[in-house]
């Protein structure tokens, strides 16, 4: 099989060196910041991001594939490990600053976030309906501190983060549709106000890595352990009928040198593990050695429903031969991290869709429905979720 994401030579994550040659450029904040994201897909389940931050104007190239359980490569990490890093990463930001804030020493701290996803129907019926479920929260602290009052730390901190806007609520999405190079009207999916914005297509391959090593930003490290929620293995997410649960964990740490290290892992269905680095640019404290959360979690959306275009297309053998998306974020800052005070907010997710195939005008619009609604994170978007929080000693108090 061909591998494109190897073929290229460049590496899967990088910082875009020459971002002031792209066209790609971060929409004007509504709430705070904004996130742009332009994906392509190279194969079934290959795709390569470029995504911009309004704080930091700086351009990352990220790439993500499937595993076996969707006929894959496994070259690079799922769709959903994106927003898991992006989200576990985020409530290590707000805990530190919220710990600043109120005078609580740690010494040590360890964050193991589980989510939970939902798939259900027949893609064939139209029924094929994706889900997501409140997600679990551990705190592993080493702290002096009272356990109540590193209780309420969590608790508090848990509602601070950008993503709370999306995760908290009922946020539809809005999308604009291109068929063959043609603006056409959605059917069921909201249709998003104003023109489609360019094809960014020619801003991939001018990419190009500034200079540096980039090979640690992401690295695969096997596969994941097998539990009694491992079902689902080669093949199994490519049935025309489904019915079962995923789950995605997420380890947060921090490195000395003050980097976010995630260790991701994939029970069901049987995936790979991959270790992410993290960090927030210098607008926000940090030096922007990483990718920042906003860039993850925007990624993780965009990666997902990309994949869920090319899994319907291949389930009902279409002849969906391009496809492409630029998708818009908005967050507010965060309110320990950006000092607001308040929970985090965020805007509907708004995407720009771009397909190129040999089907009809109702083909594009049924493949974008059926995008939409097995998406796992615009599901996400578009239910009321919670956190459900513990804290625990660390293990190396």
């Amino acid at each position: 099989m061909n591998n494109p994401l190897r073929e290229s030579g460049k590496p899967l994550f990088f910082k875009v060196g020459n971002a002031g040659e792209l066209d790609l450029a971060a929409p004007e904040p509504r709430l705070g910041q904004s996130v742009r994201l332009a994906v392509r897909s190279l194969s079934v389940m290959q795709k390569e991001a470029l995504v911009i931050n309004s704080l930091t104007g700086a351009v990352w190239r990220l790439a993500s594939d499937e595993g076996a359980y969707l006929a894959g490569l496994d070259e690079a990490p799922c769709p959903l490990s994106f927003l898991t890093t992006g989200m576990v990463c985020s409530y290590m930001e707000e805990i530190r600053a919220l710990a600043g804030q109120r005078g609580i020493s740690i010494r040590d701290i360890r964050l193991i976030q589980d989510n939970y996803y939902t798939m259900k129907g027949s893609a064939l019926k139209g029924t094929m309906t994706g889900g997501a479920k409140n997600i679990a929260l551990e705190a592993q602290i080493d702290s002096d501190a009272e356990r109540q009052d590193l209780q309420n730390l969590i608790v508090d901190a848990v509602v601070a983060p950008p993503l709370n806007g999306l995760m908290c609520g009922v946020k539809p999405s809005y999308f604009t549709p291109t068929h063959n190079g043609r603006e056409i009207g959605p059917a069921k999916a909201r249709r998003l106000d104003g023109p489609a914005l360019p094809d960014s297509v020619a801003d991939f391959d001018r990419a190009q890595p500034a200079a540096g090593d980039w090979s640690g930003l992401i690295r695969r490290n096997g596969m994941s352990p097998e539990t009694e929620e491992t079902v689902t293995r080669a093949g199994g997410s490519l049935q025309e009928e489904q019915d079962r649960i995923l789950h995605v964990r997420g380890i947060c740490t921090l490195r000395d040198d003050g980097i976010k290290a995630v260790e991701q892992q994939m029970f069901n269905p049987h995936g790979s593990i991959f270790h992410f680095l993290c960090e927030e640019g210098p607008e926000t404290g940090g030096q922007g050695r990483a990718p920042d959360a906003a860039s993850y979690i925007s990624a993780g959306i965009g990666f997902c429903f990309m994949t869920q275009l090319g899994r319907y297309a291949k389930i009902l053998k279409k002849d969906l031969q391009e496809y492409r998306i630029i998708q818009d974020t908005h967050f507010s800052p965060g309110g320990a991290s950006g000092g607001t005070g308040k929970p985090g907010e965020a805007a509907p997710v708004e995407t720009h869709v771009y397909l190129q195939d040999g089907e009809d005008d109702e083909f594009a619009r049924t493949v974008l429905d059926m995008g939409e609604q097995t998406c796992f994170l615009h599901a996400f978007c578009r239910t009321d979720l919670k956190a459900r929080v513990k804290v625990t000693e660390s293990e190396s108090a």
